[in-house]
């Protein structure tokens, strides 16, 4: 479905992104303008990407940012 006429992004353009690692909303709409222009699709966008993080494994992995967090190990004194 489209969920951005202004710039005709369709769910599918979301999930896609998502499975690309997009990991931030502001990152979406940089790459794909959804809800950048109107922002009537704002709301419907913002459902359809959190489904998709929602589905989109290893989520941990990711911090606030989209970028990978590291991993450290602590080690006894």
């Amino acid at each position: 479905m489209i969920v951005c006429l202004c710039h005709r992004v369709s769910d599918r353009d979301i999930r896609r992104s998502v499975e690309s690692g997009v990991r931030n909303f502001e990152v979406l709409q940089d790459e794909t303008r959804v809800a950048s222009a109107c922002g009537c699709c704002h709301d419907c966008a913002r459902e359809v990407f959190d489904d998709a993080m929602a589905g989109c494994p290893g989520l941990c992995h990711i911090d606030d940012a989209g970028r990978p967090r590291k991993t450290i190990a602590l080690t006894p004194a």
